[in-house]
């Protein structure tokens, strides 16, 4: 029973600092889909307030 808790007391430090980086690690990657969200939305309030198409690209006009 002694090892199994010298194993015990060796992997739980190794556990806890994973679950912590995982944690950072997912709320880094959250903040960042919520901010690449609201500026794709200020994005298009700003293209619907100039009045610019959302999928407008340069025109051409057919000459070479």
């Amino acid at each position: 029973m002694d090892n199994l808790g010298a194993a015990l007391g060796a992997l739980v430090p190794s556990i806890g600092v994973g679950l912590l980086f995982w944690l950072a690690m997912r709320a880094i990657v959250r903040a960042d889909r919520n901010e690449r969200a609201a500026l794709a939305r200020l994005d298009a309030q700003e293209a619907a307030a100039s009045g610019i198409a959302e999928n407008s690209g340069p025109t051409t006009s057919g000459h070479a």
